[in-house]
């Protein structure tokens, strides 16, 4: 769904779309295995930043809900989310918060996100949120012994007979002291 400035600038836009799997890019980690529902509105904001100048910010208020697979940081296993979040962005034209020169930005910049053109894409929002929903590094289960660093075999499933320290050859010398010291 494209939201349009245009139709913005003459009343809020309530939103209920179900998004489809395979409609909203993820990225290679991460699949989409449900239906996406997005519900909100959107509305605009007129910032006036003097006599001349206008500027609209787009604001999203809502919720989605999406069922989404990715792999287990440990042992690579498929890891099945239940998301549902809420959401309240504010996006504004790319390019009319530009500086001439490097300067500090505050809390509240970091919350606005910014558009290009017309409007703005819903999907991509939406995209984002899910991404940002995620955990930075998903596990099958808290107590996941994830894979061999010698054979690859996954712990959880099986185990095997590989060594499990192997001491690192440029740690010889300490080693060699630490014996003498001792002995």
């Amino acid at each position: 769904m494209f939201i349009k400035i245009k139709e913005l600038e003459l009343r809020k836009i309530e939103y209920d779309e179900n998004i489809a799997p395979g409609q909203i890019d993820l990225g290679q980690e991460v699949t989409q295995t449900g239906v996406v529902r997005a519900t909100g509105r959107a509305e605009l904001i007129r910032e006036n930043r003097g006599p001349h100048e206008v500027v609209e910010d787009i604001r999203l208020v809502g919720r989605f809900s999406a069922k989404v697979e990715t792999l287990c940081g440990r042992c690579l296993d498929p890891v099945e989310h239940s998301l549902t979040e809420e959401f309240d962005l504010i996006y504004r034209p790319t390019g009319v918060d530009a500086v001439k020169e490097d300067a500090s930005i505050g809390l509240a910049e970091t919350e606005i996100g910014y558009y290009r053109g017309e409007g703005l894409e819903l999907n991509e929002v939406i995209k984002e949120q899910i991404l940002l929903a995620l955990p930075i590094r998903p596990l099958c289960r808290a107590d996941c012994k994830g894979l061999c660093p010698r054979c690859g075999s996954n712990r959880n499933v099986e185990s095997c007979d590989c060594a499990q320290t192997v001491a690192d050859p440029r740690w010889s010398a300490l080693e060699d002291l630490r014996k003498k010291l001792e002995s």
